[in-house]
Parts: C-alpha cells; structure tokens; sequence
C-alpha cells in the first residue's frame, strides 16, 4: 500500500506540473503584480498556513528560514506540490465558475553543519489572470460613465535562497534572499459614448528581496518565532501599444513605444508565531503578520493598497505514545483557519479573505519522507457594486521526500 501511495503521488503531482501555466484566475489580480500567490511546503497547507515557530522534521518551514538550523544531519529533502482549485465567482447580477490546476513550488534542503541548513526554491509569488467585461465606471469630477474591457496574464516568480544557523540548543537566526521576476501581459479596452481606446503593454519586473527569521525554543514542548520581509522596490519597464477607434476610423498613437511606469514597491512585514506541544499528542500553532502597505505610498487606479494583518491558527494530531510499527499509527492529521484582512481597498472597502482547512500526513516506507493532502474552503471579497466575492475549494498536494546521505551501511 505504501508503494502505491508513493506512485500516486508522483503521477498526481506530474500531472498538476503539467498544468503550471493555468495559473489561478482572480479579478482581483487586475491590481499590482497580481494576487499574491500562497505556495506552502509540506503540511503548512493544512493548518491554515500557520507555521513561523514549527521546527518540522519531515518537510521544509518555506515560513521561517531559521527552522533550517533544526535540520536532522546527513538528511537531504526535496518538496514538491500542486494545487487544484475550484473557483465560484459572484457580483450582484450574475455568477460564473472556474476551475484550474497549478504547479506550486519545488524546493530542496540540506544540512550544511551540525547546526546549519540550507535550501533552494522555485515557487509563484503573484498570478496576475483575469477577464473582465463591459465593466461601468464613473468618470472623475463629471456625471458620465465609461466601459471598461480587461484581460490579462503573467505575474512574478519566487526564487530564494535560505540558509539557518543554530547558535545554541534553543535559538536558531535565518536569512533568505529571493529574486523576484516575471511580467505582466495587460490588454484594456476603454469605450467612452462613440469613442474607444485599445491599449496594450507589457511591463516586465525583477528586483531582490531579504527576509530575516528567528526561533527560540522555551522548552522540548514551546517554541516562538520572528519573521521579517525587508521593505524593497522592484524595478519595472514597460513597452505598450495606444490605438484609438473614432467614426470608424483607426488611430495608432504608440507602437511598441516604451514607456514609463512606475516601480513596484514591497512593504516591510512583520511575523510573530508561537507553537506549543501538548501531551505528546497534539500541536498548537498561531501567527500573526503586519504588511505596511501604506508606508509604499502607492495606488492602482481602481483602488489602494492598504496595511493588512493576517492570523492564522493551526493544530496538528500525533499521538507519539502509539506503536509506530502500524502504518495507521504513523498518520498525522491537521486542521486550521486564516483570516488576513487583505491589502487592497476599492471604494472604501477592504478584499479580506477568510478560510478553513483539513489534512493528512500519509508517511512513505520506513522514512520522514511523506504525501500531504489537504482541503480548504475560503471565501475572498464580498457581493457589493465594484467588487465580487468568491467562494473557493482547494486541494493541494505535497510530496516530502526525504534521503539520507554519508551514512556508511553497517550490514553490506
């Protein structure tokens, strides 16, 4: 049975790979660089993304580069996953659904020392895919009303580098450093009374970012964690195409022109996180987070960003008095709950999102190396003139391998 679920894994996680240019579409990614991605390793999916204070085992902490100083010696871990999701969009007048499979990050780690580790990861950090049509919005200062027409692709991937070190038995300090890259495909249509306006651009991003973490272990069964993403400016150039569309007659104002656009900025976020062990059974996780959107001092034209706090609470189930000889007794379950009160504002009203989530942990042979599976159900905006709600199923996949490395065989 462990070797079919190991197999299954693999196909299943192959085919969601194959499908990592259906990246998940959101109205709301019409902002920025997109909606910002959630690209969880391990089991962090199913305890409601909870997990700055977890010093894991058997899957790499993508929350907290300092759980890397915990990593077991001579272990090499390699974690991948996928997602599908199904999407229900509703506005005041109509509803539509979606459904969509993505890749979700591939990543590995190792021990560099006794007290050090080190990882690499490759995951999205914004999916910008959306279609908007004949939407009606007022124009500035005057009582007339234009139509807009929105389609658009891309967003920015996530390539860091983390490494941790463990200065005593009980505190641990990480750094890591992602390269931040993509583009954005963005094709508008304006149509005011007779008049219609096509512009299409494309405007490319990279740019660095520093995260600095910390972990301290109050005893066998309490641990706190710190995290902080550095404040950073993403440099972006753009090339675009302006046609104009009056009594039948085309205009072509720009071709290919570049053009100036303003930069992309990331807010200083800071994370507490605290995780407590009880009875040898049961793990309790919370996290806070505080994103200063406001100190970027930036807008879109159709809405601002905002500061955002999110919370998120998880608990994970494994009785460690059990025989582990039967399978059964080595499955781990999960639950958990995130609210973040979201980082856009349109015309006065927040896109918070909210959602609950289950899971498992199904170990593969005699190792740490896992499947994890979990279910969300989230709900993001609200049914309101503007704005649309919608309501999401999630199922992710992740694959925890783990190999043991410069060990010599005692019995050849």
């Amino acid at each position: 049975m462990k070797n079919k679920i190991f197999f299954l894994s693999c196909f299943i996680l192959l085919s969601l790979t194959s499908f990592s240019q259906s990246i998940s579409s959101s109205p709301y990614s019409l902002y920025g660089v997109g909606s910002l991605y959630d690209s969880d390793f391990g089991a962090i999916p199913s305890m409601g993304s909870s997990g700055i204070a977890l010093t894991p085992s058997n899957f790499i902490n993508n929350l907290n580069p300092a759980s890397l100083g915990f990593m077991p010696l001579n272990h090499f871990m390699l974690d991948v996953g996928g997602k599908a999701i199904a999407t229900t969009y509703q506005s005041s007048s109509k509803s539509e659904k979606r459904n969509n499979f993505q890749f979700s990050h591939f990543a590995f780690a190792f021990p560099v020392t006794k007290k050090s580790g080190f990882s690499v990861s490759l995951r999205p950090y914004s999916s910008a895919s959306y279609k908007i049509s004949d939407l009606k919005l007022p124009i500035l200062d005057s009582n007339e009303s234009y139509y807009l027409t929105a389609g658009g692709t891309g967003g920015l991937n996530n390539f860091d580098f983390s490494y941790g070190y463990r200065f005593t038995d009980k505190f641990t300090l990480g750094i890591s450093t992602a390269l931040l890259f993509g583009n954005v495909d963005d094709n508008r249509t304006f149509t005011i009374l007779n008049s219609i306006t096509n512009i299409h651009k494309k405007t490319d991003y990279n740019g660095f970012r520093a995260t600095i973490g910390s972990q301290y272990k109050i005893d066998s069964t309490f641990t706190i964690g710190t995290t902080i993403k550095l404040p950073t400016q993403i440099k972006s150039s753009k090339v675009q195409t302006v046609e104009t569309v009056a009594d039948e007659v085309l205009s072509v104002i720009e071709s290919n022109t570049p053009s100036d656009v303003d930069d992309y900025y990331m807010p200083l976020e800071i994370g507490v996180g605290i995780s407590k062990k009880f009875k040898k059974a049961l793990t309790v996780n919370f996290d806070y987070q505080k994103s200063l959107w406001n100190d970027t001092r930036q807008s879109d034209l159709y809405g601002d960003f905002v500061n955002q706090d999110r919370f998120a609470l998880g608990f994970a189930y494994l009785d460690e008095k059990s025989n582990f000889r039967k399978y059964w007794d080595r499955i781990q379950y999960f639950a958990g709950a995130n609210f973040d009160t979201g980082y856009l504002e349109i015309d006065g009203k927040r896109v918070n999102n909210a959602s609950v989530s289950v899971g498992i942990n199904l170990p593969i042979e005699n190792s740490l190396s896992s499947l994890n599976i979990s279910y969300s159900y989230g709900q993001k905006g609200r049914i309101s003139e503007g704005l649309i709600k919608e309501n999401y199923h999630k199922l992710s996949l992740n694959l925890s391998l783990d190999g043991i490395w410069f060990v010599k065989r005692k019995i050849e």
